[in-house]
């Protein structure tokens, strides 16, 4: 690596860094959340780069160099189907095969009736949730492992062998992405590790968004043991794939837990209990955690307030980001913003003076990274992206 490149490299995780401890950096941080945008732009179809994620890896490389970011997610359209096909999992909706090529993968609601996790089997989770996931639910949700009890067979066995190979694999590959995006164009890689709530886990690959809702009003005290229960094992997965150096965030990707999905009562009863003592931990152990806070979580802000200074990096989709930086900008750093619509149908006008009103009013102290609202896919345009990126490095100088 040159001299040259290294000395970006240092200076770009500088930036970011200083931002996300809601300090004043010398500028505003640009880190774009780009999915498969990354593949229109590199002149992929999205089935390509979901197929194939050493496409996507150069995909992302090609937009980190062209655009000059600060900051990026080695691949952020994360489900590549060499894994997913392998272990046979029924809950995704592949491009090219189950959906069009050009249409990003689709995660499967099962029907009530169906979900992968039944009501009456709380007690089994709680008691054991690595068993129940292994010996119930994975049966479930792959069309070739077998369950216990039944005979085995060549594709049930197989599973396990490609599964775990395509598993080491890929995320194996991912230090070589982030090598490669610090050696080549001196860009960080924006997040490491990731986590989820209990009460999403549970909502999104157990019992179903209808399921859970039928579960706070009828057992609400199975459903927060059992978010007690996956608590330890969800932090152990966090930390297990934090940065060793402590610089970027972990990320939660935040769903279901919030108005208008549950009540302030379940969020107050069980989801908030459940992740609170989570972002403490992982604080406790020098890393910060990036709430991707999907939808607008307004109503929770002073919940959030309640977690040490600085523990967490807040993103805004859909929430009013100047309200945000009113409730919580003394605290916290906080990204996104920038509507992806105007992204996608706006003109480069339009996203200038939107990127202008943002950084003139969240970003003045610092504690602001320059990113969408939502992560972008292929309607995202170039033209306009690349608009909020000349503008930012301009204009958001300190």
């Amino acid at each position: 690596m040159g001299q040259d490149v290294e000395q970006l490299y240092a200076e770009r995780m500088r930036r970011y860094t200083t931002a996300m401890r809601n300090e004043k950096p010398d500028r505003v941080p640009i880190r774009p959340f780009v999915a498969e945008f990354t593949a229109k732009y590199a002149g992929y179809t999205v089935q390509e780069v979901t197929h194939d994620y050493q496409k996507a890896f150069d995909a992302v490389r090609k937009c980190a160099a062209d655009f000059d970011w600060d900051a990026v997610v080695g691949n952020m359209v994360y489900v590549w189907t060499g894994l997913t096909e392998a272990i046979g999992l029924k809950y995704y909706a592949v491009p090219g095969q189950d959906i069009p090529a050009q249409t990003g993968f689709q995660y499967r609601e099962p029907p009530e009736n169906e979900a992968f996790m039944k009501a009456d089997e709380y007690d089994q989770l709680i008691a054991d949730p690595t068993g129940f996931l292994f010996n119930v639910w994975l049966p479930r949700v792959s069309r070739d492992v077998q369950p216990p009890g039944e005979p085995s067979t060549y594709r049930s066995n197989l599973s396990f062998l490609k599964g775990g190979m395509a598993m080491l694999q890929y995320f194996s590959d991912f230090g070589a992405q982030a090598a490669r995006l610090r050696q080549e164009s001196g860009t960080v890689s924006a997040i490491s590790g990731i986590l989820k709530a209990p009460l999403d886990i549970l909502g999104d690959k157990l019992r179903g968004y209808m399921g859970l809702t039928m579960d706070v009003f009828e057992q609400p005290d199975k459903v927060l043991a059992a978010c007690e229960s996956l608590m330890p094992h969800l932090c152990h997965i966090a930390l297990s794939g934090a940065d060793p150096d402590k610089n970027v965030p972990i990320t939660i990707w935040m769903h279901r837990g919030g108005v208008p999905f549950v009540s302030h009562e379940t969020f107050d009863r069980i989801y908030w209990p459940t992740l609170k003592p989570i972002i403490e931990e992982i604080w406790s152990h020098g890393h910060q955690v990036l709430f991707y806070a999907e939808g607008d979580w307004t109503p929770h802000l002073r919940s959030f307030a309640e977690l040490p200074e600085g523990s967490i990096v807040y993103h805004v989709d859909r929430a009013d980001i100047f309200e945000t930086h009113r409730a919580i900008g003394d605290r916290f750093c906080l990204s996104g913003g920038i509507p992806n619509f105007l992204l996608s149908y706006g003109t480069p006008d339009q996203v200038r003076e939107c990127c202008k009103k943002v950084i003139d009013g969240v970003a003045r102290d610092g504690g602001y990274v320059l990113d969408a609202s939502a992560i972008m896919q292929n309607d995202t345009s170039a033209e306009n992206l690349r608009a909020l990126t000349d503008f930012a490095r301009e204009y958001a100088v300190y």
